[in-house]
């Protein structure tokens, strides 16, 4: 194995704690195989160094000259092949599980639920008595009117329902003459492993408890044929774990009574490329060719678009640090001044006061956001509900 040159797919790397002992947890966010690989934290600098660039021998080399320390090859080569079975490289193994893995999701007649049991019941009677109780609470604390069915759009959390779910409520009770009247929901959703400027398609139909929400195949066609073929579904199988989309389709579906209409699901992938240099995102060809030919698309039906974003991410979980009060302060701070771009369907100024703290809150909803308010333009909108969720004890 020593001429192999390990390059890690994209995964996700979670801190964990093994019997007192700091390590890795490294999932893998297109769940190739049902494994999962812990490894000691000090293995952490072998796995920055395995970029498809050294094999066993460079990497115990490079990890002494930079790290200042010393793995046998013997070691290198055994990690490498735990990698290997678990299809965490990029390498032959795990592309044809890949391709096995999409072809078995366009071939199922719908998209199955990937939360169930864990973030919201299963069972339809169940999912009703839990949104029902957010809703009864919803109401209680508020003293706004609904939106009328001419309304056109709304932003949904995507955090989990435990966390976000009186948010959900608010703003899904305030939208629920919109979504009924609606006979196609545009569903914008962070992609959170996508690539850069990545708007990722699916020609899958979306299942939630209460039935199967269809997917607008004409749009699909449309929308595919303006962004390419190639890069609408490069990256479809996000589609099948990713929870983003599907926490706003539970809720649409909730809304309805269970009362199907058709939808178009788009993740969208991350802006940080635009974040990092001068260019902005309505200068970027694919997302003018995506925000044109959905107008059209929208264009005699009445359609309603959601974007289920979140706004900031901070604290340890994320990488942070623990915030203090005033942290805490000027993050509300920050997300309020979104939230007015937000109001004011302003997707310029809105993207630009990311941009402008070089995204230090980590804004997890920006490019649904951002395409929503685009879609949606000329738009006012109203703040109807506002939560910090914590992650852990110190982050928001």
């Amino acid at each position: 194995m020593t001429n192999i040159r390990p390059k890690l797919r994209g995964l996700d790397v979670r801190p964990v704690a093994v019997s007192g002992r700091s390590a890795l947890l490294l999932r893998d966010p297109l769940q190739l195989s049902e494994g999962t690989v812990i490894v000691p934290q000090e293995v952490a600098p072998l796995l920055a160094l395995s970029d498809g660039t050294r094999d066993s021998a460079a990497l115990s080399a490079a990890l002494l000259v930079h790290f200042r320390l010393r793995a046998d090859t013997s070691l290198i080569d055994r990690l490498i092949t735990t990698l290997d079975e678990a299809c965490l490289l990029d390498n032959a193994r795990s592309r044809e599980a890949q391709a096995q893995a999409r072809a078995a999701y366009r071939a199922a007649p719908f998209r199955p639920p990937a939360l169930t049991g864990a973030s919201y019941p299963a069972e339809p009677a169940a999912l009703r008595q839990l949104f029902q109780r957010y809703l009864d609470g919803a109401r209680h604390t508020s003293d706004t009117s609904p939106l009328p069915a001419a309304g056109r759009g709304l932003v949904s959390p995507h955090i989990d329902y435990a966390r976000g779910g009186p948010v959900y409520a608010a703003v899904w009770d305030q939208a629920a003459e919109m979504v009924q009247a609606a006979d196609l929901v545009i569903l914008l959703g962070t992609d959170h492993y996508g690539g850069p400027g990545t708007l990722t398609l699916t020609r899958q139909h979306y299942a939630t408890p209460l039935g199967i929400l269809p997917t607008a195949q004409d749009a699909v066609t449309v929308v595919a044929d303006a962004i390419g073929e190639e890069a609408a579904f490069d990256e479809e199988l996000h589609h099948r774990s990713e929870h983003a989309i599907e926490l706003a389709a539970v809720w649409l579906h909730y809304m309805r009574d269970g009362q199907p209409c058709e939808i178009l699901p788009i993740l969208c992938g991350s802006f940080d490329h635009f974040i990092q240099d001068q260019a902005a995102p309505e200068t970027d060809a694919a997302i003018e060719r995506l925000v044109g030919v959905l107008r059209g698309v929208m264009a005699g039906r009445r359609a309603v678009v959601v974007a289920a974003g979140d706004l900031a991410h901070v604290g340890p979980a994320f990488g942070g640090q623990p915030l203090d009060p005033a942290g805490a302060a000027r993050l509300q701070a920050a997300d309020e001044t979104l939230i007015r771009h937000m109001c004011a369907g302003n997707a310029e100024g809105f993207f630009d006061a990311i941009k402008q703290v070089e995204d230090r809150y980590n804004v997890c909803g920006a490019p649904p956001i951002y395409l929503a308010l685009r879609l949606l333009s000329p738009v006012r909108g109203r703040s109807v509900a506002y939560a910090h969720c914590p992650a852990d004890e110190q982050a928001a």
